[in-house]
């Protein structure tokens, strides 16, 4: 047995022995936080780069690449979670329930009526550390927030509608921020508190050009410290943070590790291997296909399974022919064998109706067997029925149209083709158009997409997934679906204070969505994240906000005996 043979066989004996002391209760279950170190993570999205560090260009990745550093005034309160006791698995891309808040950067709010306004109060002694070239260390003030506001609201880049709400935000004082509302919104505290684009960046880092990663800078517990693009991007320690976490009744001041790299991997084969070869401490998504060699190969990993909380589909341009004509597209609905790509496809490992509702939005989603009979039979392969609704559309000889798809996804990649000769069988031809992702985004967002658009999209939360996909020039319309009913459901929810009485709005308009079939549905996958015994403190939460992994990360420390012991 040479060298290379001999590591491998060593960590397997030094894994067994740790995990038998671990069995045998040898490892406490509160154990004492360790400090130093770096954590290498691949984060859910581990191919795609940042696509901007400021905040007013709307980028839906900005709370991802930036929630070490930049606040915001609201967060998941990660005591709630299953690891600590909790039931929330803190896995949704943008969906915080009401009872696992905690305020962030604000100590305290309440809500008043007539009109209905939202006081916060800041944390005291919160501070913005020092960057030469840019800004001195300061206190985080209610200014902050109203800047940061402001500046969203004025931006072109904004989401249409977004903030129509709001009448005006202002500071009554040094640390007390007042949101006066024109109207009730039920994601008023979405929309600026724990949302997409709700991160606190001071005025002096806009001044020195918040696009540039140099001049970043937020009250966050890192500091960016280095960025390479396709590459990583790195933070250090912020020594001058506020918060501490709470670990067996004990505080502890935060963070832990002295360094969080964010790695970019776009290669599927060479993250698994930076993964299994411990160069990643943590991947946070893996397609079922992996799991089982990984497994093999590296059996010390801990798993967390889930079921993906974007929602996979071939979007139609209702505004361009053929697809104006709802039998075309539930046409194409039912010309693909669904049940057929759950099972061999992704090996089981989907299900095949979960999107545009999430299946863990108790109270918002209903199963499939619930939906109307119109609905259901969109899942039901039927290539006949198919065929003779393409009749009635004039349309026996079929047709070709363009599907766009994004490069950066291994699993579109396969889907598609696989989707594409589903369509063949009834003569309707597909022309694939792969892209890299700045163009494939860029083409949703200016509304030049092609008639077809292979793309997941983010669940969000019940009434954003919606509103986002199928109200009237949204900008994550990529079917351009406008109907002036849809229009009106949509803000008579918003406007509905008591939740059952929302649930029951996004249900009947979830059925009505479906039917129409603006989209190609398809199976929703169940995603995998892994990582090493070392990395404590975790479970495989995902987020604590929009698409924000921050407050997770800087929660995590590093076992370092274990890691050594395990021969990395």
């Amino acid at each position: 047995m040479n060298l290379s043979q001999a590591k491998p066989a060593l960590r397997s004996i030094a894994l067994t022995a740790l995990l038998s002391a671990a069995s045998m209760g040898a490892i406490a279950q509160a154990e004492k936080p360790q400090y130093g170190g770096t954590l290498n993570i691949g984060m859910v999205y581990v191919t795609l780069s940042p696509l901007s560090w400021d905040p007013a260009d709307w980028a839906w990745k900005f709370g991802q690449d930036t929630g070490l550093m930049y606040e915001q005034l609201f967060a998941a309160d990660l005591n709630k979670s299953i690891r600590k006791g909790g039931k929330h698995a803190f896995v949704a891309d943008s969906w915080l329930p009401s009872d696992a808040i905690r305020g962030e950067l604000a100590e305290s709010w309440k809500t008043m009526d007539n009109p209905f306004r939202v006081e916060v109060k800041l944390r005291k002694g919160v501070m913005f550390p020092e960057k030469p070239g840019v800004m001195k260390a300061r206190e985080l003030v209610a200014d902050d927030v109203v800047y940061s506001f402001t500046r969203l609201d004025k931006s072109p880049k904004k989401v249409p509608t977004y903030f129509d709400h709001v009448d005006k935000v202002e500071a009554k004082d040094k640390h007390t921020v007042l949101f006066t509302f024109k109207n009730y919104n039920a994601e008023w505290d979405y929309r600026f508190g724990w949302g997409y684009y709700s991160s606190i960046v001071p005025k002096e880092v806009t001044e020195a050009g918040a696009g540039n990663w140099k001049n970043a800078n937020g009250t966050g517990p890192f500091m960016l410290s280095d960025y390479v693009q396709g590459n990583a991007v790195t933070f250090s320690k912020n020594n001058q943070y506020w918060d501490k976490e709470q670990i067996a009744g004990q505080p502890y001041k935060m963070p832990f590790v002295d360094k969080i790299v964010y790695r970019t991997i776009k290669d599927e084969a060479s993250y698994l291997t930076a993964l299994r070869t411990a160069k990643l401490d943590v991947l946070e998504g893996i397609r079922w296909s992996a799991v089982e060699e990984l497994k093999k190969n590296a059996p010390g990993l801990k798993w967390k399974r889930s079921v993906d909380t974007g929602g996979t589909f071939v979007a139609m341009r209702v505004d361009t022919k053929p697809f104006d004509d709802i039998r075309v597209r539930q046409a194409l609905n039912m010309a693909v064998n669904k049940q057929e790509i759950v099972q061999q496809y992704y090996g089981g490992n989907a299900v095949l109706f979960g999107y545009p509702m999430h299946p863990d939005y108790a109270g918002y989603y209903e199963t499939l067997d619930q939906m109307p009979v119109a609905a259901q039979d969109l899942f039901k392969y039927n290539p006949d029925k198919a065929k003779a609704l393409l009749a009635e559309a004039g349309l026996a000889k079929g047709f070709s149209f363009k599907v766009q798809v994004c490069s950066c996804s291994p699993d579109h990649m396969d889907l598609l083709p696989l989707v594409a000769a589903y369509l063949d069988k009834v003569n309707v031809k597909m022309e694939i158009q792969p892209m890299e992702y700045g163009a494939f985004l860029s083409a949703m967002t200016t509304k030049t997409n092609a008639a077809g658009y292979l793309m997941r999209n983010g669940h969000t939360n019940p009434t954003t997934s919606i509103r986002k996909s199928f109200v009237t020039k949204q900008t994550w319309n990529p079917s351009q679906y406008s109907d002036p009913e849809m229009d009106k459901r949509m803000a008579a929810t918003y406007l509905e204070r008591d939740e059952s009485k929302r649930q029951l709005l996004i249900k009947l308009m979830t059925r009505d969505i479906v039917e129409k079939a603006p989209y190609i549905w398809l199976p929703t996958p169940i995603g995998y994240s892994a990582w090493w015994p070392w990395v404590k403190n975790y479970d495989g939460e995902l987020r604590a906000g929009s698409e924000r992994p921050g407050p997770i990360h800087a929660r995590m420390w590093v076992d370092q005996t274990m890691k050594k012991k395990m021969g990395f």
